[in-house]
């Protein structure tokens, strides 16, 4: 834990971790910040880089509920049926952790030719994506998939479709890692940290 989200706080770690470790590392998995890309470039460029995909499906997610919500209150505006009210949770979970409710819903609002349907359509079909085995057929997959949703002009959603374009050849790097590496473990650390800040009313310092 460092702190400050910062490029100075991400280079202390490798002063700490010192030179000879850091260029002994052959795998680091990561989010997209730029100060990470960067300083992990600098300090241990000979690494297989990967770009965790809890990330790409939080960004996917994200842009889901952006697209639901404006079309929500478009349709409230206009007077139609709320068919989209209480269906969040039904399309940013995945389909084996709904709750029955949750798919009785989700079979309702998939019979609408709605923007936030096609939007959601497309996340599903990104799933595809990490169960390839070549990085060679993956990228095939993730192009034409990128092609589809620039074309779809869901906005929110083209924009993930650019940062992924951006973030390709580490996004492939899961391939090239044989899938082995996700940064799963240090996302429950981080959630359980801040289970303990919101119970504990916060901290009014970084030493507590």
């Amino acid at each position: 834990m460092g702190k400050d989200r910062t490029v100075k706080t991400f280079l202390g770690f490798f002063r700490f971790f010192g030179e000879q470790r850091s260029q002994a590392l052959k795998f680091i998995c990561s989010d997209m910040w730029k100060p990470y890309l960067k300083v992990i470039e600098k300090k241990a460029g000979q690494a297989i880089h990967i770009l965790d995909r809890f990330h790409i499906a939080a960004k996917l997610n994200k842009a889901i509920d952006e697209v639901r919500a404006d079309e929500h209150r478009q349709m409230k505006k206009a007077g139609h049926e709320p068919v989209l009210k209480n269906s969040r949770w039904c399309l940013l979970k995945r389909k084996e952790n709904l709750a029955e409710k949750q798919e009785i819903k989700l079979k309702e609002i998939l019979r609408y030719n709605l923007k936030t349907i096609r939007a959601y359509l497309l996340k599903e079909d990104f799933n595809g994506f990490w169960e390839y085995v070549s990085p060679a057929w993956a990228e095939k997959f993730l192009d034409r998939w990128c092609i589809r949703v620039m074309r779809s002009q869901i906005e929110p959603m083209k924009k993930v479709a650019k940062t992924i374009r951006a973030h390709k050849p580490l996004i492939l790097n899961w391939f090239k890692a044989k899938k082995a590496f996700s940064s799963g473990i240090v996302e429950g650390l981080n959630n359980k940290a801040k289970v303990t800040t919101r119970n504990s009313y916060g901290f009014r310092t970084y030493r507590g």
